[in-house]
């Protein structure tokens, strides 16, 4: 089975837009959890415009289920925030200051030897590694050689083609799963994935372990339900 994990970043983005604490961020990735998500991740970045570095103390203390913290390990202060927490997993993901979103994954062969070191530092604090990346071999095989037990395919370039061709839209990304299952690295994918793109991309990755989505979900949430929109993105998954 392929795990969901609920991106929260956008109840965090609603809740500071008037400050207090409604939407409760907690509460909601507590919800997410009651609704059958098996995960909850966050993406904080430097200018807490969404998650704020208190809200992963206290996600941490109140959830049950996977916890995931993506974001930048060039920053230092993340770094503390991640082996504070002890989470899960820690996606590391390649952002400038400032970015609105993710958007593109690391060049693991420029980085490898900096990769290296932040996989170990994050392994030695129990906590398991995904690196974000393009589905290009290259790059998979150099992030095998850091040393994480993960990676996380970028599928932003698969959603903006699924409409056109998704044959065409899905291919390389087979290829990277098949790359992955033979180098032994357990595979999540993230960015852009929703209703309309996700069954199709489920079946046809080998050993898909993980997807974490949440502008999509959360935006499904305002018209259908937050319950029904986490249900209806695990059938998508699982029927």
């Amino acid at each position: 089975m392929t795990k969901l994990s609920v991106n929260i970043n956008k109840i965090a983005t609603l809740r500071n837009s008037r400050g207090g604490n409604n939407p409760d961020l907690v509460k909601v990735a507590m919800d997410c959890e009651r609704f059958g998500a098996e995960g909850i991740t966050v993406h904080p970045r430097p200018d807490e415009r969404h998650i704020r570095y208190q809200d992963t103390f206290d996600l941490k203390a109140a959830i049950s289920t996977e916890f995931n913290i993506e974001g930048n390990c060039r920053e230092q202060k993340f770094v503390d925030l991640v082996l504070a927490n002890k989470p899960a997993q820690v996606t590391l993901v390649p952002d400038a200051e400032g970015q609105i979103t993710s958007n593109h994954g690391w060049d693991t062969i420029k980085h490898q030897d900096y990769l290296k070191e932040m996989v170990s530092i994050f392994q030695l604090a129990g906590i398991r590694v995904s690196i974000f990346i393009d589905p290009v071999r290259e790059m998979i095989e150099a992030a095998k050689t850091t040393g994480t037990e993960r990676i996380e395919l970028y599928t932003e370039a698969y959603a903006a083609n699924y409409p056109k061709d998704p044959v065409t839209a899905i291919a390389p990304y087979i290829q990277a799963a098949h790359t992955a299952n033979k180098l032994g690295l357990g595979i999540n994918a993230g960015h852009d994935l929703d209703l309309q793109n996700l069954k199709y991309f489920a079946e046809n990755i080998p050993n898909l372990l993980e997807v974490s989505i949440g502008h999509a979900l959360i935006s499904d949430a305002l018209y259908l339900g937050l319950e029904n929109t986490v249900q209806m993105y695990l059938r998508q998954l699982n029927d």
